[in-house]
């Protein structure tokens, strides 16, 4: 995807017209990340895959001073303003019925289509910031291959560490966050 990169690169130097070619090539997978987040929701959600395309163009657009490196830097930026605007959507949702509606994604398994048990989105969030605060690379390498679907060999890329890294530290923060949430429950 060197045109990808390319575009990123252009655009980032100020060329708008460079986000006009880069959505054509972005869009499908980026509703292909989108379907992925909503795979793990409750059925009704009041968002659809579409929508939280939109609203990541928007933000990305929106934001002064973004570099996003390549082809695997852009898809994992835009996988984590999907899971802020989840996360986001879920405190207004939540402030609005008190606690109603809210919403659970799968934690056991990176894989969209688990049956594996199910966390609160807000719970979630705030055990990442947790994780964060203890381990920035884990909580980095549990946004990118949980939130977006990234492979170790693509983490690995992207942070700039080993595969064998990458492995041992989802490992590590799988067991973290897991016992993290149980204990909220």
């Amino acid at each position: 995807m060197p045109a990808i990169t390319a575009l990123l690169r252009s655009w980032r130097q100020g060329d708008g017209a460079a986000l006009d070619h880069l959505i054509p090539l972005v869009d499908e997978e980026l509703r292909r990340v989108a379907r992925a987040h909503f795979r793990r929701e409750h059925p009704g959600h009041t968002l659809q895959a579409t929508a939280l395309v939109h609203e990541v163009y928007l933000r990305l657009t929106d934001v002064d001073g973004l570099t996003l490196n390549d082809r695997t830097h852009f898809f994992a930026v835009a996988s984590r303003l999907m899971r802020q605007i989840l996360v986001d959507h879920a405190r207004r949702k939540r402030a609005g019925k008190r606690g109603a509606g809210v919403t659970m994604m799968s934690l056991d398994d990176v894989s969209p289509a688990s049956d594996a048990s199910i966390v609160d989105v807000l719970a979630l969030d705030e055990a990442l910031e947790a994780l964060s605060s203890r381990d920035v690379r884990q909580c980095r390498v549990v946004e990118l291959r949980f939130f977006a679907g990234l492979t170790i060999d693509e983490t690995a890329e992207a942070i700039g560490v080993s595969a064998a890294t990458v492995e041992r530290e989802w490992a590590m923060a799988k067991a973290w966050l897991y016992q993290r949430l149980s204990v909220q429950t």
